[in-house]
């Protein structure tokens, strides 16, 4: 077996101050993904999504934040997926971002609400042709007998729609995450990280502030 024990390296490129943080949350995630945008990282709107099953077991995927402001972060599925069928009987959720380039975390927590059919159609027709198709084609999390079978119904799609809108599925969808904990995560030399923790109050929109050790 590899020995996996020597992998590692220290996290030098800075700190992070109480002084540091805004007063709630997503103005300094805003500052924080700027920063991500800026540094040119790869896929930086990718954020690892856990969700619970009926029996109580987490199940993770990676999915794209597609929009983000004070009240939560926003992203698209289709409604018969894993995740979703998840989130129909259990509407809490955790999102990571993982900038491992700048040595950064941001990890939210809180629960979802389905997003209006208007901002649903706003976003589906602002996706690439393709991308819309493959929504069609894609019974999400459904067991396939070959990729072919994935190859064939896109092409028959592309085809019947070469010159016409593609319309919204109605089994397409997306959520609105209401953020109840944010938890920013700085690498520190040493190993001695900077962990800062906001947990909304009483469902209201004043957050308590923490430095957790790490």
């Amino acid at each position: 077996m590899t020995d996996l024990t020597q992998i590692r390296r220290e996290y030098l490129q800075g700190g992070l101050r109480r002084t540091d943080l805004t007063a709630e949350p997503m103005a300094l995630f805003e500052q924080w993904f700027a920063q991500a945008v800026a540094a040119k990282l790869q896929d930086p709107t990718a954020m690892t999504v856990a969700t619970v099953d009926a029996d109580g077991q987490p199940w993770q995927r990676i999915v794209l934040l597609k929009q983000y402001d004070a009240q939560g972060l926003v992203f698209f599925t289709n409604l018969g997926s894993r995740k979703a069928q998840h989130l129909q009987h259990n509407s809490q959720i955790s999102l990571h971002f993982p900038w491992h380039m700048l040595e950064r975390q941001v990890a939210f927590t809180g629960r979802v609400t389905p997003l209006s059919a208007t901002e649903v159609v706003k976003y589906f027709l602002s996706r690439p042709k393709e991308s819309q198709l493959a929504a069609w084609a894609s019974k999400q999390s459904s067991r396939l007998s070959a990729r072919q079978v994935l190859e064939s119904k896109f092409a028959e799609l592309k085809h019947k729609f070469a010159d016409k809108t593609v319309p919204l599925p109605s089994f397409w969808g997306g959520y609105r995450v209401k953020v109840n904990t944010a938890e920013f995560w700085q690498g520190g030399e040493h190993r001695l990280h900077d962990r800062f923790i906001y947990q909304r109050q009483d469902d209201s929109d004043d957050w308590h502030i923490s430095r957790l050790a790490p």
